[in-house]
This record gives C-alpha cells, sequence and structure tokens, in this order.
C-alpha cells in the first residue's frame, strides 16, 4: 500500500526495524533536547504530515525498549491518526519513572502501524436479544489471575 508523507524534518522517513516488524518507527523532530521529568508529559512533534487512505487509521504506539528501560511510553497508547487528518503527526510521551528523561532530536520515540478497520452501524436492542456467554457479566481479572 502506498502512503503519501509529506517530511519537514531533517530525518529519513520512518522505517521499519525489521523485516517482519509491524511498526514504523517515529522520530523526535526538535530544535533542542527535551527533558520529561517524572510524572511529566510532553507533546513530541515528528516533523511528518501523512495521508492514510480511508479505512484505516494510524496507531502511535509505545516503543517497547523506552518503557521497559526508562518508564516512557505513549500516554494515550495506542494514540490514533485518522485518515481525515492533515496536520503534523505528533506523539503524546510521558515519563512512568522517577528520574528526568531527556529526548534528543531524531531519538526513535514510538512506532506508527497503519491498520484496517470497520465502520460499524448501531442496532439499538433490548438485553434480553443480547446473545448469552459463558463470561457473561464476568468483569476486571474473571478470566484468571495471570
Amino acid at each position: 500500500m502506498l502512503v503519501k508523507i509529506h517530511n519537514f524534518s531533517e530525518h529519513n522517513l520512518p522505517e521499519y526495524s525489521s523485516a517482519s516488524a509491524a511498526g514504523l518507527d517515529l522520530r523526535a523532530n526538535t530544535k533542542e533536547q527535551l527533558t520529561i521529568n517524572p510524572g511529566e508529559r510532553v507533546v513530541v512533534p515528528t516533523g511528518l504530515i501523512i495521508e492514510i487512505p480511508n479505512g484505516y487509521e494510524g496507531q502511535i504506539r509505545p516503543r517497547s525498549g523506552l518503557a521497559a528501560n526508562y518508564g516512557i511510553t505513549v500516554l494515550n497508547s495506542p494514540g490514533t491518526v485518522d485518515a481525515d487528518y492533515r496536520g503534523e503527526v505528533k506523539v503524546i510521551l510521558i515519563n512512568l519513572s522517577d528520574k528526568p528523561f531527556v529526548i534528543n532530536n531524531g531519538d526513535r520515540i514510538a512506532q506508527l502501524v497503519i491498520a484496517k478497520f470497520e465502520k460499524i452501524e448501531w442496532e439499538a436492542v433490548d438485553a434480553t436479544s443480547l446473545s448469552v456467554s459463558k463470561r457473561g457479566e464476568q468483569g476486571f481479572g474473571s478470566t484468571g489471575k495471570k
């Protein structure tokens, strides 16, 4: 699938890190270092504008290494880039660690996954019209401890 992209950063276009990777690496496009203090959130620009085809969305996801090693994650994970959005792609990062974290221009900060989705229409029904399932109304934690 071809996706139109305007890159006004000094960095290469987002790339897959391996042949089987689902996400493309997004890089910070900043004029100066950004420091994210513990508990703080920042909006990080990427210097990219994309045109996602109708019926698809861009999902902004955390990088596992940043999350595991530094406590840095995407706050509204996954963030959604709608097909009709034509502004700069930006990433909301939060520092869940107890130490400040520095982002430099060009650092890989998140991943972008392009995913197909289905539009739905609601059919309002009485609760007795819904099918019965084995799980029923059991919610959080009901499928096991681990």
